[in-house]
């Protein structure tokens, strides 16, 4: 009697064995399968952020380099001035300081500082230092230095944190009279606000902040922090030594970005744009449950019914098994299993197993297709940009590029809001698909930046379609009710050379250009070299 309960529970035990292994395989599948699916995904978040904010990083940083530029020749200006009038009088300089002052909003203040140290004239006059004799060492540098100066952070005689930009005075004769000097005040509203803007930290926890060469913060969303030392961060060590780039960097504070950074070349100070880790994660994680929450019933479905058919007969599951491996494990899609099964079970299980891996790949290719796809214009985003172009380079195709920018696109945003502005956005890459020929791509740089992708063209035919593109964006009704401009610019392979970030480059270089002469225009880059084709329309 117990030799034969014995043989029952052993026999009665091998359907549950079998219903156990089938249910663990279908587990390990999904999980597998999950694991790599999000590993995969991690890597293109990681890199797709990376880029974007070393591109975030070199835009600041050019508008930066620009704007010192301005303002390095504003102090010029005024200190010219003081020179071929050494015959003003008090009332004269100071509504002379006070007109340069407001006329470009550099500077929070401007004074005339002697051979001595002492102030001559500031504006706003109502900082009480004239006579006051400057001791800073700062002030006393740049009175030294006789040449153009700029300070790192410090605390002035008036007790605000600055930096001090100055310019020396030579009268006719060559003779040294101090220095004419321009503030920023570091914790009030400042030229680097204005540029900038006040919303410093965006909502998914991304922000930037600038260091002078010394590696002392200047702009940051924590006031705080203003003149600490963050030259220890690995990040900042790169801008002291002039680099840009983007990296995974772990803060003073013990927190990991992503992060992006570039260096101004006329201050020495460095821009970084970075994102927390956990916000990647976070996207990350939001994208795997929705797949786990899709996928569950599929699979649950698959997994009970397996282990039916496991209790009835062994040969279709383990076909099935064998599916699921392959299926797994290459990145094609393995043929079919064969749904010529006696039992009805059986073939609906083949079904469905075959609908679950197919729905799992699509759902993979669909997240790999988001990664290079603009979802806003449906137009290519830069990382697929910057394949294509990686791959024309390499393949030694002549091409062309056109870099176009909307008129005035902030003041549609600010008056109209963004939707009306997603609204235009939309418009003008279907302008751009009408207007471009079948072997062009049309791509979604950033912003309201848009890029034209011209293979094998000359420069002439190129400079027509960026024309086509822009008199149908001009006559094209849009949602803003008002008439839309672009300003183009143009730059291809076969005169500026193949590397696509020379071209990139050129083409952004005529694209303000284009700006500059007025808008609704479009530049070319002057063959061979690093300047613009006064050809526009």
């Amino acid at each position: 009697m117990l030799h034969m309960i014995t043989r029952n529970k052993y026999k009665l035990s091998l359907p549950m064995l079998l219903s156990t292994l089938t249910a663990i395989s279908v587990l390990l599948t999904l999980v597998f399968t999950m694991t790599a699916s999000y590993q995969s995904q991690r890597e293109t978040l990681y890199d797709t952020t990376l880029r974007m904010n070393n591109s975030s990083a070199q835009k600041m940083s050019l508008t930066m380099n620009s704007l010192f530029q301005s303002m390095r020749a504003n102090l010029r200006t005024a200190a010219d001035y003081l020179s071929e009038h050494p015959s003003l009088n008090e009332s004269s300089i100071i509504d002379h300081l006070e007109n340069s002052r407001k006329s470009s909003s550099y500077f929070n203040s401007l004074f005339w500082v002697d051979t001595d140290g002492v102030v001559k004239s500031i504006s706003p006059p109502a900082i009480a230092l004239k006579g006051t004799k400057l001791t800073t060492p700062a002030s006393q540098e740049a009175l030294t230095s006789r040449a153009s100066y700029l300070s790192t952070p410090y605390v002035s005689t008036t007790g605000r944190l600055i930096i001090l930009m100055s310019e020396p005075i030579f009268d006719e004769n060559n003779q040294y009279e101090g220095f004419i000097g321009g503030t920023i005040y570091l914790q009030e509203k400042n030229i680097l606000n204005t540029i900038f803007g006040s919303n410093l930290v965006e909502d998914n926890g991304s922000y930037f902040y600038v260091v002078d060469s010394s590696g002392k913060l200047i702009f940051h969303p924590d006031q705080s922090r203003l003149a600490e030392d963050v030259s220890r961060n690995t990040v900042v060590q790169n801008l002291m030594h002039g680099q840009t780039g983007e990296a995974k960097v772990v803060n003073l504070k013990g927190r990991t970005y992503l992060a992006g950074y570039a260096s101004v070349p006329n201050t020495g100070w460095g821009i970084v744009m970075q994102s927390p880790v956990q916000t990647v994660y976070e996207q990350l994680n939001s994208q795997i449950r929705s797949t786990i929450i899709y996928m569950s019933l599929p699979f649950l479905i698959i997994m009970l019914a397996a282990m039916y058919i496991a209790r009835k007969l062994a040969l279709p599951f383990a076909a099935l098994t064998d599916y699921i491996g392959q299926a797994a494990g290459t990145n094609e899609l393995p043929p079919p299993v064969s749904p010529n099964h006696w039992n009805r079970e059986a073939h609906v299980l083949s079904q469905t197993v075959v609908l679950a891996v197919e729905t799992l790949r699509k759902q993979s290719e669909e997240l790999s297709h988001a990664a290079h796809v603009d979802p806003l214009t449906g137009l290519m985003n830069r990382r697929a940009m910057e394949e294509v172009l990686s791959e024309w380079t390499a393949t030694n195709v002549p091409f062309g590029l056109i870099i176009m920018d909307l008129d005035r696109f902030k003041c549609v945003n600010d008056t109209l809001g963004h939707q009306i502005g997603d609204e235009v956005l939309k418009c003008l890459a279907q302008v751009m698909q009408r207007s471009v020929r079948s072997s062009d791509i049309c791509c979604r740089f950033g912003g309201e930046e848009f890029v034209a992708l011209l293979p094998r063209v000359t420069a002439d035919e190129a400079f027509r379609l960026a024309e086509r593109i822009r008199k149908a964006m001009e006559k094209e009704p849009t949602p803003a009710n008002r008439v839309i401009t672009l300003s183009l610019g143009v730059a291809v392979s076969s005169q500026h050379g193949s590397d696509s970030s020379t071209l990139i480059r050129l083409a952004d270089e005529a694209l303000y250009a284009a700006k500059e002469a007025g808008r609704n225009r479009t530049m070319i880059a002057a063959p061979g070299k690093d300047s613009v084709d006064q050809r526009s329309t």
